[in-house]
């Protein structure tokens, strides 16, 4: 057993799909199949129950992952180490980004970046800040954007959006008028949503039933730009950050700030803090933090850049 095979086997363990697991290391499906079923001979043990295009692990499974996990882990991190040694001559990330912050804040970042490390890879997946987040924790990112609040006893974050998030009305809408609403004057009202894998999904809910009342959610998507045109369409509000309302089209659209209370929208870089970080990863971050600054001097807080391993 090499460690390709145990590579093979995590990625297919955490993804409970073949398919997708080959999809994601860029090998045919029935070469994963193949070298799973290679080491189920040598071990003598089944290691998946097959039921479909799903798979989970069996109980001799779960005991390989738990230890494979680790290895794996070991081995990237003495692939990583010695990267650091080629000066960047080569090297690869792998960046989480929700489809609003990739949009808004970094096509500039990554355009700069590869222009002064051209031989560095960026993989970028871009899904919702909750599975971001998750994805960073069991370590298929190396760095990602997620939404605030995190578990910081895992993650280290640097913060570089701190807005609230806004109002999304219909031209005409019975509030159109008003400087304020507050979130208990929505009760009524009928709501698109992010889908449940963003952050704002559950954190919309959460406000809103403490605010008293349960909010009508007609429909969710991953796309803002669908949302508002969803809303602009008449078919219910919504509520989005500052940075998405300053792009809207004011002449289909009301764009009023909410209170009571004020939802904040707080986005930040996070990548673990028991994970050895290659040298390209560390260069992104220090790289990241140092034109996010320049671009939004008034907007970030300014802690101290701390190294990204410690």
């Amino acid at each position: 057993m090499d460690i390709r095979q145990l590579e093979y086997f995590v990625q297919a363990a955490r993804m409970k799909s073949f398919t997708r697991a080959a999809e994601s290391l860029y090998i045919t499906q029935p070469t994963i199949s193949k070298m799973i079923r290679n080491m189920e001979v040598e071990l003598e043990a089944d290691l998946f129950y097959r039921e479909g295009k799903s798979v989970r692990l069996t109980d001799a499974g779960e005991i390989l992952f738990t230890k494979a996990q680790n290895i794996v882990e070991s081995f990237a991190s003495l692939s990583s180490e010695l990267d650091n040694l080629r000066n960047l001559e080569q090297g690869h990330i792998r960046i989480g980004l929700p489809p609003m912050v990739g949009a808004s804040f970094f096509p500039s970042v990554i355009g700069q970046f590869h222009k002064r490390y051209p031989q560095v890879t960026i993989r970028l997946h871009e899904d919702g800040a909750k599975k971001v987040e998750e994805d960073v924790e069991t370590g298929l990112l190396d760095i990602g954007m997620v939404v605030l609040p995190v578990d910081t006893a895992k993650l280290h974050c640097f913060t570089f959006v701190e807005e609230k998030l806004n109002l999304i009305l219909p031209m005409g809408h019975r509030l159109a008028e008003a400087e304020l609403v507050p979130l208990s004057e929505l009760a009524e009202e009928e709501f698109v949503l992010f889908r449940e894998d963003f952050t704002l999904h559950d954190r919309i809910i959460t406000e809103c039933v403490k605010a008293g009342f349960q909010p009508k959610v007609i429909y969710e998507s991953s796309q803002w730009d669908l949302i508002s045109k969803m809303v602009a369409a008449g078919m219910g509000i919504a509520l989005l950050p500052e940075t998405i309302c300053r792009d809207m089209d004011r002449s289909r659209l009301i764009v009023i700030p909410l209170t009571d209370p004020v939802i904040p929208w707080q986005i930040a870089m996070a990548w673990r803090r028991d994970r050895y970080l290659s040298f390209a990863a560390r260069e992104w971050i220090s790289f990241a933090k140092g034109l996010l600054r320049e671009q939004y001097p008034n907007e970030l807080p300014h802690e101290p850049l701390e190294h990204p391993n410690k």
